[in-house]
């Protein structure tokens, strides 16, 4: 958190909670004439958008008035996994360049195009 967020956030937020990674989510205090409150988080850790779960992010983005409780998960849905875009846990197909620039031959009738 840069100094400026911190105290934005010490003298102008209000705590709304947590979530399981740490991260913590903040509103204003005071309404705004004609505007909507803002609402904030400040990560624990790596400053990371895919970082917040999903029943945190419908909240940031005023899709609900209020943060959607864990309790409200399904047995079925999976736990919150940040994006991992550009990082070496990122899927890389067979023929990658990081894989070594090799991948089966195609089957069937494809015939490549060559110039000339």
């Amino acid at each position: 958190m840069t100094f400026g967020t911190w105290l934005f956030t010490r003298f102008n937020g209000r705590r709304v909670g947590t979530d399981a990674a740490g991260n913590v989510y903040y509103e204003e205090k005071r309404l705004r004439a004609g505007a909507r409150t803002r609402r904030w988080v400040v990560y624990n850790g790596e400053v990371e958008a895919s970082r917040v779960p999903p029943e945190w992010h419908a909240w940031l983005h005023y899709t609900t008035e209020a943060p959607l409780p864990e309790t409200q998960r399904r047995p079925w849905q999976k736990p919150h996994v940040p994006n991992a875009t550009g990082t070496p846990l990122s899927y890389r197909p067979p023929g990658h360049d990081y894989q070594g620039g090799h991948r089966a031959r195609a089957t069937g009738d494809y015939e490549p195009w060559v110039p000339g």
